[in-house]
């Protein structure tokens, strides 16, 4: 026994010494177990050496691998460790040094990495799981309990259904610990760059009813208190698949912003997001835009859910609602809407995006970019007012986070209008309008992309649009602001593209 998460570990120890077994441990389990009146052998009575190297050497010994790796029903390794004077051990209990604690702190030192990457612990672990027919292994507090349990009911003997299951969890810890120190470690002279090797290892949190359809089976993997995926459920229905994703556009687009933010997302696009000076009216901000449709939507919130906009929350029939944390009193308002499933999210975003094509892999930068105002240039005779300044800006964040082809009509903090994945820039200019049910007149537009041809802004202007932002880099450019000139349009390229595929 030899453990760096002792949770448990005396109680097991009590167990296992309940029925018969001796116990061999190291250095603070030892003492632990030894402390809580349990009979111990130190490591070092049988392997002849003490720990050494500031405990980097320990378990590394002929006396403890033999005892592991022999197999009961080959007479010739038997013979082998008796010669030896080696005892056969029968179950390995180990966790392993924290090494992704020590990853996750701000400027850790490279020597700090190093010394918490275990060696002896995966070394016991891989060999008592090659050797499953006959030893045990076992690698989490959680299983302790049923271990006891069943060893107790069956004479000290486990079943070898039990032994296969501890060997698969036991190689997927080490598969897990190997890749994140692998990822850990390429980010030491990464210097922001595409990882050389893609690992793609996280745990199963959960089974999933189905996908996004019923005839698809599907499950969530991912790390705990890290994004969605180990966010902690409050209350509510089980999450589905379309919930997930859903959850992960909305709370993406509700970090965007420093001021209380609310997005609420339909089929991962925004029907309304809001930038206000208080939570509560940004949800009714952002509500406004598009009504109809966030009706069973998905909402993202950047701040503790306070109790006045929880009510004006219950109102409406939402699936789910993503945020760092809710007010005890909102938490009580929201209970009565017993299926709305609640999310506490610590914040927080990742690094990479990776998508499944056939065969493969695509993982680019997440798209961090937000708009530079010294560094966006104004191409029209008429450059914006400072109000259709501030509503660029937000309406450049918000189009980010809009399938393309994207097409976002706003107001300084609010959307007015949204136009998503349409396969023509003019069809979303006229869908955005025509969802709209805030006036337009007096708008700004966000385009994800150029405008190809003046057409779409040709649009836009008619329904109320005043001011534009894109990127530029189209070979009709210059006939588009040549359009904004003849309109009274202003427009800024910001150099910039937010294509959302």
């Amino acid at each position: 026994m030899s453990v760096t998460d002792k949770s448990g570990v005396l109680e097991f120890a009590a167990a296992l010494h309940a029925i018969g077994a001796e116990i061999i441990s190291t250095g603070g389990t030892a003492r632990l177990i030894r402390e809580g009146g349990v009979p111990v052998k130190d490591v070092a009575e049988v392997t002849g050496f003490p720990e050494m190297l500031d405990g980097r050497v320990k378990t590394l010994d002929p006396h403890v691998a033999g005892g592991i790796l022999a197999i009961r029903g080959n007479p010739a390794h038997m013979r082998a460790i008796a010669e030896h004077g080696i005892l056969p051990i029968d179950m390995v209990v180990v966790n392993l040094y924290r090494f992704e604690d020590a990853a996750r702190k701000a400027g850790v030192a490279r020597a700090e990495l190093i010394e918490n990457i275990d060696i002896g612990g995966p070394s016991m672990i891989r060999a008592a799981a090659k050797n499953y027919h006959d030893v045990a292994v076992v690698v989490s507090p959680d299983d302790y309990e049923a271990i006891a349990a069943e060893l107790r009911a069956n004479g000290g003997e486990l079943k070898p259904a039990t032994h296969w299951r501890l060997a698969k969890k036991a190689f997927r810890t080490t598969a897990d610990y190997d890749a994140a120190i692998s990822a850990r470690l390429e980010q030491e002279d990464a210097a922001g760059e595409l990882p050389e090797d893609l690992a793609l290892r996280a745990p199963k949190v959960m089974d999933l009813r189905y996908g996004e359809n019923p005839h698809q089976p599907a499950a969530l993997y991912g790390r705990a208190g890290q994004g969605i995926a180990g966010a902690q459920q409050l209350q509510g229905k089980e999450l589905s698949y379309n919930n997930l994703v859903d959850l992960d556009a909305a709370w993406q687009l509700a970090l965007e912003f420093a001021d209380p933010a609310v997005a609420i997302i339909k089929h991962t696009n925004p029907c309304g997001c809001a930038e206000q000076a208080t939570l509560v009216e940004a949800w009714r901000k952002a509500l406004e835009c598009d009504p109809v449709s966030a009706y069973g939507g998905v909402v993202g919130i950047n701040r503790i859910v306070d109790v006045e906009t929880a009510r004006e929350i219950a109102k409406l029939f939402v699936e789910a609602v993503a945020a760092p944390d809710y007010e005890p009193e909102a938490l009580a308002v929201l209970a009565a809407k017993k299926n709305l499933r609640l999310m506490k999210i610590a914040p927080g975003l990742d690094r990479f995006v990776v998508k499944s094509i056939t065969g493969g892999f695509l993982v680019q930068r997440a798209d961090r970019v937000t708009m530079d105002r010294a560094a966006a240039v104004v191409k029209t005779k008429r450059a914006p007012t400072e109000e259709e300044w501030r509503a660029l800006a937000f309406g450049w964040v918000v189009a980010k986070h809009v399938k393309s082809n994207a097409i976002v009509y706003t107001r300084a903090g609010q959307t007015a209008g949204v136009g998503a994945g349409q396969m023509s820039r003019v069809d979303s200019v006229k869908i955005g309008a025509m969802k709209a049910v805030l006036p337009l007149a007096g708008t700004v537009v966000a385009s994800d992309a150029f405008f190809p041809f003046a057409d779409g802004l040709e649009e836009a202007v008619k329904n109320g649009a005043t001011a534009f932002i894109q990127p530029g880099g189209s070979v009709r450019d210059q006939e588009v602001i040549d359009a904004a000139d003849r309109l009274g349009a202003a427009m800024v390229f910001t150099g910039v593209r937010h294509f959302r595929h």
